[in-house]
């Protein structure tokens, strides 16, 4: 009458050894051992992994991607503010958008091996978005913050993610400039190329403008920044991504 036991043991051992060897993942990458292990397994799920909970809604990382970008500006914008005290406004929000923009989180996400970690659907010819591993690391860092508080947190971004893979005087000192290249790749490619203003908001006594980018009329890219200049160049940057032109 205690045949049906082994198996289930069996089951809740593997699941016991899977967790624990997911605790030492999250450990090796945040410095940190979880205390509420669910906000980590949330953190790491992607939407199209998600499963429906009790209440009828899809648990996925993105909320915990929302707070976790808006803890990871509020970090690196103090770490500008402090390392930088002469430069205006203009120049921290540039250098943080350089830090903190999707590419950039995509690359550290894959160097402190994140992107072993999340949990994403690839039934779809196997194929994972751009953006997953990026998306993935802001949501880890709001569960670090929800589970560790705010030291913890910026102890986290600056020792694990900032320090080791962003080379600070390498981004202040070089500009690239991402919009002379895809014209040049749309002239070889014959095609017509335009960069219009989309949209201007007013911060303060300061203007955001978004610039959009369009190949023979079709939109590519979105780029944001405090002049058409730089609006033009994010716009640029993000076309050259998405055309996967390096």
């Amino acid at each position: 009458m205690f045949g049906p036991i082994k198996p289930v043991r069996r089951v809740f051992h593997r699941l016991f050894n899977k967790d624990r060897e997911l605790v030492r993942a999250i450990a090796g990458v945040t410095g940190s051992t979880p205390d509420n292990l669910r906000l980590y397994k949330l953190a790491l799920t992607h939407t199209s992994f998600a499963r429906q909970n009790l209440a009828g809604k899809h648990e996925t990382n993105e909320r915990l991607e929302f707070l976790g970008d808006a803890v990871l500006g509020a970090v690196v914008a103090e770490l500008l503010f402090r390392k930088f005290p002469y430069e205006d406004e203009g120049f921290l929000t540039e250098i943080r958008s350089r830090i903190v923009n999707r590419e950039s989180l995509n690359q550290i996400a894959v160097k402190i091996g994140l992107n072993l970690l999340v949990k994403v659907d690839t039934t779809n010819h196997g194929m994972r978005h751009k953006s997953v591993n990026g998306n993935a690391l802001e949501a880890l860092v709001g569960a670090v913050y929800l589970d560790k508080g705010y030291d913890t947190t910026r102890r986290f971004i600056l020792k694990k993610l900032v320090r080791p893979h962003v080379d600070l005087h390498k981004l202040v000192n070089t500009t690239a400039n991402f919009k002379s290249k895809l014209i040049e790749w749309a002239q070889s490619q014959n095609m017509d190329i335009r960069f219009d203003i989309v949209k201007r908001k007013q911060h303060g006594n300061m203007t955001e403008f978004t610039s959009e980018v369009y190949l023979n009329d079709k939109p590519i890219a979105v780029g944001v920044g405090l002049s058409k200049k730089k609006a033009d160049q994010a716009a640029a940057e993000k076309g050259l991504d998405f055309l996967k032109i390096s």
